[in-house]
């Protein structure tokens, strides 16, 4: 699939980190392999060796810059057509503020049988980010930075970030 430059974050030999494209909430980020994929040990050691501060600076992003008070990292790629990437969720306050106000995710409460350890998870708040921010025709209003905003933000700061990596 190919990503239109506007989604461009930053870019290594084995990785792309682009923002989103169908995704209304800012900082939504995606890492994918530049190999034609599902599995990590088809990777290169060189790609394998960017992979981790990749992660580690999409993170320290958007949470010192962006304001996330949890960011989620999940490993996808088993479509055809799609290599191995990784989702990078910024879940902000207002985000989960957002859930909670939705009474259609208090039905996740039944599946559970007992409380959870916390009053809601990733898994939930995942849920919500995909349904609300990638799926509807309409998503919440956005608190903050636009999309745009945030992808020009990003550029300079996950720039700066990998150069420290180096």
């Amino acid at each position: 699939m190919e990503i239109p430059e506007r989604f461009h974050i930053v870019e290594t030999e084995g990785w792309l980190v682009n923002h989103r494209m169908n995704s209304a909430l800012p900082g939504y980020l995606m890492i994918s392999s530049k190999t034609d994929t599902n599995d990590l040990s088809d990777l290169s050691a060189a790609a394998l060796q960017e992979l981790g501060p990749l992660l580690a600076t999409a993170q320290d992003v958007l949470k010192r810059k962006l304001g996330a008070q949890r960011v989620y990292i999940g490993r996808y790629g088993h479509s055809p057509g799609y290599p191995i990437h990784f989702h990078v969720i910024p879940i902000y306050d207002w985000v989960e503020e957002l859930f909670w106000k939705d009474s259609r995710y208090r039905a996740l409460q039944n599946f559970a049988d007992g409380p959870g350890e916390t009053p809601t998870d990733g898994a939930e708040l995942t849920l919500f980010v995909w349904r609300e921010f990638c799926e509807r025709a309409e998503p919440p209003r956005v608190e903050g930075r636009s999309v745009t905003r945030t992808i020009e933000l990003l550029r300079e700061a996950m720039r700066l970030g990998s150069s420290k990596a180096s």
